[in-house]
Formats: structure tokens, C-alpha cells, sequence
């Protein structure tokens, strides 16, 4: 019996260190998150590696939420419910917690829930390579954080994970025939359905759904239908004058470049003029570490090509294609028929390096140093409008209906 309570403390202890290095994880990821999705002046966390291990990207998608909830949250919430179960047997004494006599094989529980959350990882961590094609290393810590609670919490000499399932099944049920458990109960998951659901519509947590649902037009698809040709988009002799700021990484750039041709063809005295804020540290000297690595390549690129008079020709093909470098950006230019040699000396000239540090100057003067901004009569709006509050600010602007 003593060897058998040694062993028990010394799974809870493991399992309390385990679950201490889980919580500080998720709130760095809630942290990553927040700083993902609403703030805009954030810079990089240090998990943003690349295109592919990028835990930035993985949190600004839908995918990283449930019933309107981050998966930061949930791990919160995980972690802090086995820290609970692990002192489960102490803290029923105290009078509000009471109900935590209903477990009476606190391990059993967290292995089940181990079990549970690591199998949840699995199909999180296919999501996040075949479908988001990124990698949250912070996440996948927590999977390997949620496989181990799980394997040090089970009883392995007495039914191992069948025994810890059943366990739970049996305790749970068992305190739902208490009169006042029910009734908790019930009460509890009324709420947590109110609330789930509350999140799940308002959006609340989740911008980036918000986002898909307003701007689906716009996000589903890199292909700008409504893309002209030249180097003029709307009436060249407009009155009111969109000055756009943009970068050729940035994601949601190119919903924004997509709306921003649509809007134009519903205007007659608006034009659009463009504006290079590359947030890469080849040109922009504001930059502390890499982040949209070759933006002040495909900048270079796109300046020279207006030198050709095909500059929204190849500023929508550079959002859609997301060219790696420059031969690939040459293979473009090629189907748009350029002139490749002039375009390269074009690109690399004084003149066209010396404009983009212009553009990013005039940019740090108004206090952009994100994308995309967008400067209407003096006035800045940062990231992305919906489109009919897009609409709007043109037309209290002086932008006249076609």
C-alpha cells in the first residue's frame, strides 16, 4: 500500500510538471494569438520561422479556434482543470469545491483527458500540415505535453487506459444520479452552451472568422477577376485619390488588391495610386529581424514593369503567384511580355531603389509600418474594410456612384 501511494505521488507530481510547462505554453500561444489577430504594430513571435513553421500564420487562420474559442484557450482551460483534478482529494474539503468529490479517481480522469486531448492534436496537426501547410511548434509541444500527462496517469498494473476510461464513464454517471449534481450540471452546460454559442456568433475571440465571413468573396480565391491592365486603375483625372499601401507578402494584401478593383468599377472620379511598404530588411530599414522576405524584390520588379506601362498587369499576378525569386518573377514577366533585359536593368537601377525608400519614408512619416493601409483624404485606415464600409468611406469622401 505505501509503494503503491509513493507511486501515485509521484505520478502527480510528473503530471503537475508536465501540466506547468503545458500551461506556460498555451499562454504564450494566447499571447502569439492575440498579437496575430488584434494587433496590428506586432512584430514576428519568435516561432514564425518560415513560410511553413510559422506559429503567426497558424493563428490568424479559422482553424485556430473552436465554437469561437482560440485553442489557447482550451488548452487554458485543460491545464488548469488537471491541475485541479491533481488536488482533487484536498480540495473537496473546502465548501465551494465540494462537487470535486464526484472524482474519485482523479488519474484516471486526467489520463482519459490526455488521452482524449492527444488524440484531438492528431487531427489538429494533419489540419495544420495538409491543409494550412504550417507548422505551430508551440502547438505541437503541447501534443507531445498532452501524450505524456496521458502516459505517466495510467494505471498500467490495473486496466491502463481501458480501466481509466471506464473509471471516468462509471464516476461521472454515478454523480449524475445525486439530485444536486444534476441539477449543477445541467445548469453548467446550459451556460457553456449560452456562451459557446454567444462566441461562436459575435466573433468576439475570433476576428479571422469574422474576416472569412465578410470577405469571403475576397479570401476565397487568389485570382483577381476584376484585374485591369496599365498603370492606371480607376479615372486618371479622379478627385479622389485612394493612396494604397501594400507589401507582395503580406497575406491578406491580396483580398485587399482584389477589393480594391472591384470598388474602383463602382466609382467615376476615384484613382488609385500605389504605394511600396515592403516589411523586408533588404530595403526597409525600420525592420528589426526577416519577415516578408523578397517584397522589395518583387517592389523592384513591379516599379519596373510600370516603366512598360504594365504595372497592375503584374502587381495582381505577384499577389496571386507569390513568386520565391527572381527567376521566378522573370517567368512571369515573360507571360506578360516584357522586356526582360530592360525589366532587370529596370529593377536594379538607382532610380527605382531610391523610390521605394521613398515610399517606405513617406510611410514611416504618416506612422504606417503596416499592411495594408490605406490613406483617403488625409485620413488612415489600417488592414482590411469590409466592402460596403470600404464603399461608404469613398462616398462620404466625394466618391461619385457609376
Amino acid at each position: 500500500m505505501e509503494n503503491e501511494n509513493k507511486s501515485e505521488l509521484v505520478k502527480k507530481i510528473i503530471v503537475l510538471v508536465l501540466t506547468l510547462i503545458g500551461f506556460i505554453t498555451t499562454i504564450k500561444l494566447a499571447i502569439i494569438y492575440y498579437n496575430a489577430n488584434f494587433n496590428p504594430y506586432a512584430l514576428p513571435s519568435f516561432c514564425s520561422v518560415d513560410e511553413f513553421i510559422d506559429c503567426d500564420g497558424v493563428a490568424k487562420t479559422p482553424e485556430s479556434q473552436f465554437f469561437g474559442i482560440p485553442l489557447a484557450y482550451w488548452g487554458l482551460f485543460l491545464y488548469s482543470f488537471i491541475t485541479m483534478l491533481v488536488f482533487a482529494p484536498k480540495l473537496k474539503n473546502f465548501k465551494l469545491l465540494r462537487f470535486l468529490e464526484v472524482f474519485k479517481n482523479p488519474l484516471d480522469y486526467i489520463t482519459a483527458l490526455g488521452t482524449i486531448s492527444f488524440a484531438i492534436s492528431m487531427v489538429l496537426l494533419c489540419i495544420s500540415l495538409f491543409e494550412i501547410n504550417k507548422l505551430c511548434v508551440l502547438c505541437a509541444c503541447t501534443y507531445v505535453i498532452d501524450l505524456l500527462i496521458a502516459l505517466v496517469a495510467a494505471d498500467y498494473k490495473n486496466g491502463g487506459f481501458i480501466k481509466a476510461f471506464k473509471n471516468s464513464f462509471v464516476d461521472f454517471f454515478d454523480a449524475l444520479k445525486i439530485k444536486k449534481y444534476l441539477i449543477a450540471f445541467i445548469i453548467v452546460a446550459a451556460a457553456a452552451a449560452g456562451f459557446l454559442t454567444y462566441t461562436t456568433k459575435s466573433f468576439i475571440f475570433t476576428p479571422q472568422l469574422k474576416n472569412q465571413s465578410v470577405f469571403a468573396e475576397f479570401v476565397r480565391t487568389k485570382h483577381n477577376k476584376y484585374a485591369v491592365k496599365g498603370n492606371v486603375l480607376g479615372n486618371e483625372d479622379g478627385t479622389v485619390i485612394i493612396y494604397s499601401f501594400t507589401d507582395y507578402r503580406c497575406g491578406i494584401c491580396c483580398a485587399y488588391n482584389i477589393m480594391i478593383h472591384k470598388l474602383i468599377r463602382e466609382f467615376k472620379n476615384v484613382k488609385v495610386v500605389h504605394k511600396n511598404l515592403p516589411l523586408d530588411m533588404e530595403c526597409n530599414k525600420y525592420l528589426g529581424q526577416p519577415f516578408h522576405v523578397g517584397s522589395c524584390t518583387m517592389a523592384r520588379y513591379a516599379l519596373a514593369a510600370e516603366k512598360q506601362g504594365k504595372f497592375w498587369d503584374i502587381n495582381s499576378v505577384f499577389f496571386e503567384k507569390q513568386p520565391d525569386n527572381e527567376e521566378e518573377i522573370l517567368e512571369i514577366a515573360k507571360r506578360l511580355r516584357l522586356d526582360i533585359e530592360k525589366l532587370q536593368a529596370d529593377a536594379n537601377s538607382f532610380a527605382v531603389r531610391k523610390q521605394i525608400e521613398s515610399e517606405i519614408e513617406e510611410a514611416a512619416s504618416k506612422g504606417i509600418n503596416g499592411t495594408p493601409t490605406t490613406e483617403i483624404n488625409g485620413k488612415l485606415y489600417v488592414g482590411i474594410k469590409p466592402y460596403d464600409e470600404f464603399k461608404k468611406i469613398l462616398i462620404e469622401a466625394g466618391a461619385e456612384e457609376k
